[in-house]
């Protein structure tokens, strides 16, 4: 059973590395339909919710690609152009809006953070940024984001700023989506992990104005990767 959303995500996730190698295999070749979606759960032994993502994933890759009416058919293997079809949260949240409420807040938390920042937290940040490294190089995108999520969540928690913490936790589902986006975008996978090393290396230095500066360019240039752009004033 898939009993939490973590489950869920991770199961997903090895479900599209399957699909994934079955192409690569070729298995199904380019230009080939998938089976059903019935039959795909029933070969993997998954539910088809936890399908659904995976085939969402496999979309946003830009293997394959969905032909209303026909079903999912295999193409080539092209850069991912996010889209709303892969942003889960479309009738509560724009992803726009998401970037934004996160811009908002966490460089601000950055900067409160450089203030009061231990040497222990800078190794607890660095030991996250070692595992979501992994992740990236196995396309596992969902425990990246994962790992992406618990960086920022920490360091809102070093900040002291209790709201701030309490409203990423609260939305702890919506932000990981966010943050499970840019990944797609081939070429730039390790762009999360350049731009979080560079906020530790400010946070390590205590310089609250560039910890807040490095936490704001992470947020908007991962929001590009996502497909999101929007007007800083900067």
């Amino acid at each position: 059973m898939e009993s939490t959303s973590a489950t869920s995500l991770a199961v997903a996730s090895h479900a599209a590395r399957v699909i994934r190698e079955w192409i690569d295999d070729g298995v199904y070749p380019v230009g080939s339909l998938l089976p059903s979606q019935r039959d795909l759960s029933e070969q993997l032994g998954i539910s088809r919710t936890s399908l659904r993502e995976a085939l969402s994933t496999l979309q946003g890759l830009g293997l394959v690609v969905a032909r209303p009416g026909k079903g999912m058919y295999v193409t080539e293997a092209v850069e991912a152009q996010p889209s709303g079809e892969v942003w889960r949260f479309a009738d509560s949240h724009a992803l726009n809006d998401v970037y934004q409420l996160r811009y908002a807040l966490e460089g601000f938390a950055a900067r409160l953070a450089a203030l009061v920042m231990q040497p222990e937290d800078v190794v607890t940040m660095q030991t996250n940024l070692r595992a979501m490294q992994q992740s990236i190089e196995r396309d596992d995108f969902a425990q990246a984001s994962r790992l992406d999520f618990d960086f920022h969540l920490q360091i809102a928690t070093i900040s002291g700023n209790h709201a701030i913490a309490d409203v990423l936790r609260g939305s702890g589902e919506v932000m990981q989506e966010s943050q499970r986006l840019p990944f797609y975008r081939r070429g730039a996978r390790h762009a999360t992990c350049e731009e979080h090393a560079a906020i530790i290396d400010a946070l390590s230095q205590g310089r609250p104005e560039l910890a807040q500066q490095a936490m704001a360019t992470h947020i908007v240039q991962a929001a590009q990767r996502a497909g999101v752009h929007f007007p800083t004033g900067l």
